[in-house]
């Protein structure tokens, strides 16, 4: 069963508010059989016009569920997350079904008759591109971003040796992911 870490950002958390999010959130555990123990996060903002964000993230043992919505109800919000939550898990069960189908892979298990509605989100690759990864600093990547109209850029960089990657976030302002 998850334990739940709700808070809340220029609002109050009410009994009914918590309720509300630990019902709707609670049924991504409906594709575990064994529920792990794990930490739901939740994060619930308003904001001075008048919409709501909610932002969910859940550590598991072998990936991270997380989405967020922003609508102008906040319990519509939480519906919202949670199917995406939903989508998520039935998407990452799909892929490790696919994998493990005649290897001895250990797999999480999945609950009977979810199958045949997992085959329904087949993942459809229509391009695929090969790219040399060039040494820049983080500032040169971001201008090679910006030159070729894309929202994200992979580079090598040139400090680490590392393969990073730049991005544009929603706020206009930009991101940097980093490899170990």
């Amino acid at each position: 069963m998850f334990k739940y870490n709700v808070r809340g950002e220029n609002i109050e958390v009410t009994a009914a508010i918590r309720s509300y999010v630990e019902k709707k959130v609670g049924k991504v555990e409906k594709y575990f059989n064994d529920v792990p123990e794990a930490t739901a996060h939740v994060n619930l903002k308003t904001y001075s016009d008048k919409t709501a964000k909610v932002e969910v993230t859940i550590p598991l043992p072998y990936l991270v569920l997380r989405a967020e919505e922003t609508s102008p109800d906040l319990y519509g919000s939480v519906d919202l997350v949670t199917d995406k939550l939903e989508r998520q898990m039935r998407k990452y069960k799909t892929k490790v079904n696919r994998r493990s189908r005649g290897s001895n892979v250990v797999v999480p298990p999945v609950l009977p008759g979810e199958e045949e509605e997992l085959m329904e989100d087949e993942v459809n690759i229509v391009r695929t591109k090969r790219l040399s990864l060039k040494p820049m600093d983080s500032e040169e990547a971001v201008l090679q971003m910006d030159m070729l109209g894309h929202n994200f850029f992979i580079f090598e960089d040139a400090d680490t040796n590392g393969t990073s990657i730049v991005y544009r976030r929603k706020d206009g302002k930009y991101g940097l992911i980093e490899t170990e």
